[in-house]
């Protein structure tokens, strides 16, 4: 049986299991060198009609804090890399690529390995190569659609054996490594980190497990300062150890530690029924905060009560906790959603204090968390709460919040820390701004949250599953779009194309919803619906 401190493969295993990551490694470096081109694959889009994209981006930009990847490489690495998406919203089709662009900035060689940094610039609060743990669950979603395996690879061992600090701030390391898994296919990774991601849980709970069965956190230390809840039960950090739990225990199987696993599946339905019963205020139909110093909920909720469908922990009876996101006195905002319900007397938004609030401005760390949760709710809960126009009318809110105004009128594509839900203003760059700040625009190219992944697996709907199962749920109401494509999505070690084409005249594959893999059909539909195919072996 696994112990904490165990080696789950031994020496030997382990330098096998070293050898074959770095043989991948040094795959995955000759197409990021371009001597292959995944989009070779794609079946339906060519990679060049979506350069001008790329082209506009790079024009537009001043690389205050030049990458590894520099802009003028950033065309080349991208259509090696990202699936190709075509929409008849061009919002949406800018936004799926500028993310792209903005997320290969982030990608930092250093004497460790590849690692994603959060900020371009070093900041004081981060640990080491410039890392901080808090959006790594996000950074791990978004960039597992990269064809080249080697950079989260890297990075994923950095957080445990290259002096990463995966505590420093909550963080969902093994839910994440997991949904890698779940899109590559590369058992070896997890396997072989396995053993690291029992420690990490069980330091955990050493340090922050109180005697109520739940763990506790600052409001801080969940990235979520000055938040109108405070310290104490949160339902993020409990959201977190719940999935890490259910990971763990997916892993074990997968490495053939059955009893591990029966373990972390116990432990993670003890914390479910902790946070059911302590988190759940039932009046207020709301996951809410606990303080650790008293037996009563703080009465407001907060955005990051969506936190537990992210991880699918909610029963199917509080789903009317979803009423609250497009109520505008709850969370819907202009450029929300607010991160506080604004119906809360506390609510603010200010122009003054301290630059990162979560008392009411919109976070896309936060957005992006909740809209992963509500695809989880419409896929796979049965509720009326929430529609699948709400959802796209949700995602179409954050595209439009990532812009900003130049001084000049122009309006350009932008992401950085957290914006006024009524205006769009980003405010921690006007503050930082109003200061003279040290470290000049910190938040541009911000990378604290998902976009990309939003399209991959809720819009388009591709829900990575653990067998040679490709199934597609797309979240896009009917008679909203007449065609899209997602193409080139490297997945289980083939090549996924899924387009909707209501003629068939568009990509000449057909009407209606199909999905190809390596160019060959193996599901079909006349409409929008679930379809589920198998990859052949």
């Amino acid at each position: 049986m696994l112990r904490p401190h165990a080696n789950i493969l031994g020496v030997t295993g382990r330098f096998v299991a070293a050898v074959i990551i770095f043989m991948l490694a040094a795959a995955g470096a000759l197409r990021a060198g371009g001597a292959l081109d995944s989009t070779a694959g794609a079946a339906v889009l060519k990679s060049e009609t979506f350069k001008h994209y790329i082209d506009a981006f790079n024009e537009g930009d001043h690389e205050l804090y030049p990458a590894y990847i520099t802009n003028g490489a950033a065309w080349g690495f991208l259509k090696s890399n990202i699936p190709l998406f075509e929409c008849p919203d061009k919002d949406i089709e800018t936004t799926y690529y500028f993310r792209w662009w903005t997320y290969r900035k982030h990608i930092k060689q250093s004497p460790d390995g590849f690692v994603i940094t959060e900020f371009l610039p070093d900041v004081p609060w981060a640990g080491k190569d410039n890392a901080i743990d808090c959006p790594a669950g996000h950074h791990l979603y978004e960039g597992r659609w990269l064809a080249d395996d080697q950079y989260l690879d890297d990075y994923s061992m950095f957080w445990f054996r290259k002096g990463g600090e995966p505590r420093r701030y909550s963080a969902w390391l093994a839910d994440a490594l997991w949904s890698r898994y779940l899109v590559n296919g590369n058992a070896i990774l997890v396997k072989e980190l396995l053993p690291d991601l029992v420690q990490n849980y069980e330091a955990w709970e050493a340090s922050h497990l109180g005697t109520n069965g739940l763990f506790w956190q600052s409001d801080d230390r969940d990235g979520m300062e000055m938040s109108l809840s405070g310290n104490g039960y949160r339902a993020t950090i409990n959201s977190y150890m719940y999935g890490d739990l259910m990971a763990l225990a997916k892993i074990a199987d997968l490495a053939g530690e059955h009893a591990v696993a029966r373990t972390y599946r116990e432990k993670g339905a003890k914390l479910k029924r902790r946070v059911l019963e302590k988190l759940w205020d039932k009046p207020a139909q709301f996951f809410k905060v606990l303080p650790q110093d008293r037996d009563q909920l703080v009465a407001v909720r907060e955005l990051s009560g969506y936190t537990p469908w992210y991880f699918h922990l909610p029963e199917k009876g509080q789903s009317a906790a979803w009423l609250q996101l497009m109520d505008p006195r709850g969370f819907r905002a202009p450029f929300g959603p607010t991160t506080a319900e604004q119906r809360d007397p506390r609510f603010t938004i200010a122009y003054s204090g301290h630059e990162c609030q979560w008392n009411g401005p919109s976070w896309p760390f936060a957005t992006s968390m909740t809209l992963t949760a509500m695809a989880n709710l419409l896929d796979d809960y049965r509720q009326h709460s929430v529609s699948l126009m709400d959802y796209f009318q949700l995602l179409k809110i954050y595209t439009q919040s990532q812009h900003l105004k130049l001084d000049d009128g122009q309006v350009v594509s932008w992401i950085d820390e957290d914006l006024d839900p009524g205006t769009g203003a980003w405010l921690a760059r006007a503050l930082l701004k109003q200061r003279g700040a040290e470290i000049p625009e910190r938040g541009k190219d911000y990378n604290h949250s998902t976009y990309c992944d939003l399209i991959i697996t809720g819009l388009v709907g591709l829900r990575p599953c653990a067998d040679d199962t490709v199934e597609v749920k797309p979240l896009i109401p009917a008679g909203t779009w007449d065609y899209f494509c997602l193409d080139n999505v490297h997945y289980h070690h083939r090549v996924l194309t899924i387009l909707y084409d209501q003629t068939g005249t568009r990509y000449g594959k057909g009407k209606g919803l199909r999905v190809l893999a390596d160019g060959k059909e193996i599901a079909a539909a006349n409409r929008l619906e679930r379809l589920a195919g198998r990859l052949s072996r």
